[in-house]
């Protein structure tokens, strides 16, 4: 039995005004997810338990059958692991981003978040940005590590995991003044913060994005604090050997931790230009080589959630069926072998709050040896109306996995 799980990352909405009232979902045209629909299970599913906040690392660890109330530490220290990082007991990983803020202002505090992403910056410009932020902040006690695109990292020795710090894609469009670390706890990070305006504002990389008319990554913004992670290993938990095919830090370190294979992408981007073809030919490819599970995370829907892209997250959902689910589901399907798809995303992205959620969000699991009456296409109210809703992501997988 061959398992793929296709993770289209905050791809669940509400109705969108521009879209005729309807969702992203139910506007793209996914002949594949539908048809799959048809004769699958499906239903509702809360991936992040109440009293947690709706992330990506919280959302996945619970689709992969972990309890995030035990399990998630913090994106951070999971990026930190898919980087290489040896993070040690006395080391707390910070996410730190590279953002764009208005440049009115004479004070940093009065300055706007207008972008988490700086334009979705590359990873090229990126690095030359840590690289001369670690070089004049950083110290033996801490250091800056480049990650992909706008998401990069902060190690810190003998600092608290604890701290509650502002996420920057909850704050687009408001003035900083109220998000920024405060108190005697917050006051080291908001001096990195600061520091980090007076070396960014004239780098060479930011003049030059200027030029070319796209915004610059002029500040970085620290958040998501944690300590070294563990998961217990996905093969001994469901004796499946399993791999992960992601373009961000986050997935891949849960992969990591789990033991699973992590797999990287050619052209793999996190955005809607993203690899998606490379993605369902890595896939393919671990399957050919032995591989029981292949979990494919798609960060598209989200980051066009995000950014408020209302196509662009309807032309995500469509590359998605197009060029990783209808080639995967095909390969499968011909090699005369039993196997079963979950579709899912991990939270919804609201395209009107350009944030996550914490509603619940839908999914279907196809079994080419079982098929059932499923539902008549995949969207939220469609799922919804089913009546089958799991509380706890992390009970899924029982339903997916014939263990």
């Amino acid at each position: 039995m061959k398992y793929a799980v296709i993770l289209c990352d905050g791809m669940a909405d509400y109705k969108v005004k521009e879209l005729g009232g309807k969702t992203p979902m139910e506007t793209a045209k996914k002949p594949t997810m539908d048809m799959l629909a048809k004769t699958s299970l499906a239903g509702t599913v809360s991936n992040v338990p109440e009293g947690m906040v709706p992330e990506s690392d919280t959302a996945n660890i619970a689709v992969l059958s972990y309890d995030p109330k035990i399990y998630s530490k913090g994106r951070s220290p999971l990026e930190a692991v898919s980087m290489g990082i040896e993070m040690q007991p006395d080391e707390t990983a910070y996410r730190c981003n590279v953002v764009t803020l208005s440049e009115d202002e004479e004070n940093y505090e009065d300055r706007i978040m207008l972008d988490h992403s700086a334009d979705e910056i590359t990873t090229a410009e990126a690095d030359l940005l840590i690289k001369a932020i670690d070089e004049k902040l950083g110290n033996e006690l801490r250091k800056f590590y480049t990650g992909v695109s706008y998401r990069h990292c902060l190690i810190w020795k003998n600092t608290p995991a604890e701290y509650n710090f502002m996420r920057p894609h909850d704050i687009l469009g408001r003035c900083v003044k109220d998000y920024l670390p405060a108190g005697e706890d917050g006051a080291p990070f908001l001096e990195l913060m600061k520091a980090s305006w007076d070396i960014l504002r004239d780098h060479p990389v930011n003049v030059d994005r200027r030029a070319r008319g796209l915004k610059p990554a002029n500040s970085i913004w620290l958040w998501s604090p944690g300590k070294k992670p563990a998961l217990p290993s996905f093969k001994e938990k469901w004796g499946l050997d399993a791999s992960v095919i992601s373009a961000v830090d986050l997935i891949k370190g849960i992969g990591l931790c789990a033991d699973m294979e992590s797999i990287d992408v050619e052209g793999a981007t996190g955005n809607v230009h993203t690899n998606y073809k490379g993605k369902a030919d890595a896939c393919i490819d671990a399957f050919e080589r032995g591989r029981d599970f292949v979990y494919i995370h798609v960060e598209a829907p989200d980051e066009c959630g995000h950014r408020a892209e209302i196509e662009n997250k309807v032309l995500s959902i469509e590359l998605i069926d197009e060029k990783i689910l209808k080639p995967v589901y095909e390969y499968l399907k011909g090699t005369g072998e039993d196997f079963s798809i979950m579709v899912l995303p991990d939270h919804p992205t609201p395209i009107e709050m350009r944030t996550h959620s914490m509603d619940p969000v839908p999914f279907i699991i196809y079994k080419s040896n079982a098929e059932k009456q499923g539902i008549e296409c995949f969207t939220e109210d469609v799922a919804k109306a089913t009546g089958f809703y799991l509380e706890h992501g992390y009970d899924l997988m029982n339903y997916f996995i014939e263990k």
